[in-house]
């Protein structure tokens, strides 16, 4: 399953509740369906740190470091590179998880 964000976010992805509807209506019943999952951001410049902790902190809560083998990161620009990393790093941390796994871009 392919999620387009820019459609959902616009060029600027800053809204948690968007982010929670993403995950919660989007992911994670692709997750369940045992389906892969791209999350698009092309035309989406900048993010908060916020919005992709709320898009992606539980998936590793519920599914452990193995989400990122289902879930892909497609058309980030740097600046969203940067928080995922951020984000990602952060989770693996409070997790007790040492691989870091960067985003696809």
């Amino acid at each position: 399953m392919t999620i387009d964000l820019f459609h959902k976010t616009g060029a600027f992805a800053e809204n948690k509740d968007v982010a929670r509807d993403i995950r919660l209506r989007d992911i994670i019943p692709a997750l369940e369906r045992h389906e892969e999952v791209v999350l698009d951001f092309k035309g989406v410049g900048a993010s908060t740190q916020s919005f992709i902790h709320a898009l992606i902190s539980d998936l590793f809560r519920k599914y452990g470091n193995e989400v990122l083998d289902r879930v892909a990161f497609r058309a980030c620009s740097d600046a969203v590179k940067s928080i995922i990393r951020i984000v990602v790093d952060y989770m693996q941390e409070r997790m007790g998880i040492d691989a870091d796994v960067p985003p696809e871009s």
